[in-house]
């Protein structure tokens, strides 16, 4: 599955991404922000992840500029802890405050409608509150919600501020696309 939009290229994962995902992604700062990567990200992981089964209902990406096929970070859904569809990203930490998260994540979102998905949910560790102006923007809504999640990145758990957005409502959460 793939998905163009103005600036971006959203294709699927390769094993030969390897070393472009390792790249954007082994900076602690990244790192630090997800739940499931380790610090340090070794060589092997990066190829594990490439290699990882992709289920047709929970749709993982690489996230290129269309202009030039940069690397800039990865995007999808995976069921959460509780198996809901939870959406995950990282951009590299050059690529950041250029919008990239947000654009990507307005095609997540339309995929995961195709896909089927009534609701997503996201979260943010609170130290990391531009993840959660990403997810505003997108149209998730704060639950109110603030949970202890193990980040591998930080080798402990962290609060997070829980998210959620419906993709069946009238405007499909995205009221606040600005």
């Amino acid at each position: 599955m793939f998905h163009r939009s103005e600036r971006l290229l959203l294709r699927p994962i390769w094993p030969e991404d390897w070393l472009a995902i390792k790249a954007g992604i082994s900076d602690l700062e990244v790192l630090r922000n997800l739940a499931s990567a380790p610090y340090p990200y070794q060589d092997q992981d990066a190829q594990d992840f490439t290699r990882r089964p992709v289920e047709p209902r929970f749709a993982r990406f690489l996230v290129t500029r269309a202009a030039d096929a940069e690397v800039l970070g990865t995007i999808g859904i995976d069921p959460s802890p509780t198996d809901e569809p939870e959406l995950g990203y990282w951009i590299a930490r050059e690529h950041w405050g250029h919008g990239y998260a947000t654009e990507a994540g307005r095609g997540v979102i339309k995929i995961a409608q195709v896909l089927g998905h009534n609701r997503l949910v996201a979260s943010h560790f609170l130290d990391n509150p531009a993840s959660g102006k990403v997810l505003r923007k997108l149209g998730f809504v704060a639950t109110g919600d603030v949970s202890e999640r193990f980040s591998l990145g930080r080798s402990e758990e962290a609060p997070a501020a829980d998210y959620e957005f419906d993709l069946l409502s009238e405007t499909g959460g995205m009221k606040c696309a600005a």
